[in-house]
């Protein structure tokens, strides 16, 4: 049960959102940017990121969410499992385990990243705004878990949820609904 009382019909992190549209207006801009955005990263790649920071810190809503939108974007699911429990062996690119590895220091705290860990990054032809973009994902995310699971906010158990939440993501990005959320309610 939520800590606060939010929609009945927006579990997650669309609750929150909703409950202070204010506060989730710059929340949501920054993530449209940083996910949505123009990038050297793919939207997939970036979804990676966002899945394996919040896989790290067990926030179940998050890592089911941006899993189904990173394996849309990806066309399959293989990745996404590789990433989070064995990203030697991901089928990523070496760059990209860099970046990842990054991310997941970032995750424990920004002050783990390591010259090392940029070093190797650079070493495999990260750009500075690529590793830019990567400690910001990840820290956003770390606010994002944190919210979601400092709140207690509802995490649904039903896969085809997370289905459909990834396909919003993948189809609408990180903007609010322009006709807002209303039509999830049950009848």
């Amino acid at each position: 049960m939520p800590h606060i009382s939010l929609p009945d019909h927006l579990p997650g992190i669309t609750g929150l959102l909703e409950f202070s549209q204010d506060t989730a207006t710059p929340i949501r801009d920054l993530t449209q940017i940083l996910l949505r955005g123009e990038s050297s990263l793919t939207q997939g790649e970036r979804e990676l990121i966002a899945t394996i920071v919040s896989h790290n810190n067990e926030c179940i809503f998050c890592t089911s969410a941006h899993t189904a939108a990173a394996d849309l974007l990806l066309g399959e699911t293989e990745t996404c499992e590789m990433v989070k429990h064995d990203l030697d062996n991901a089928p990523v690119s070496e760059k990209m385990k860099t970046l990842l590895t990054i991310a997941k220091m970032v995750q424990k705290s920004g002050k783990s990243v390591t010259p090392e860990a940029i070093a190797n990054a650079k070493a495999q032809g990260a750009t500075d705004m690529e590793i830019h973009d990567t400690v910001l994902i990840a820290a956003l995310f770390c606010l994002y878990n944190r919210y979601v699971d400092g709140l207690a906010s509802v995490t649904p158990a039903d896969p085809s949820f997370y289905q459909y939440l990834g396909e919003r993501i993948v189809n609408h990005g990180y903007t609010r609904l322009p006709q807002g959320y209303d039509h999830l309610k049950k009848s």
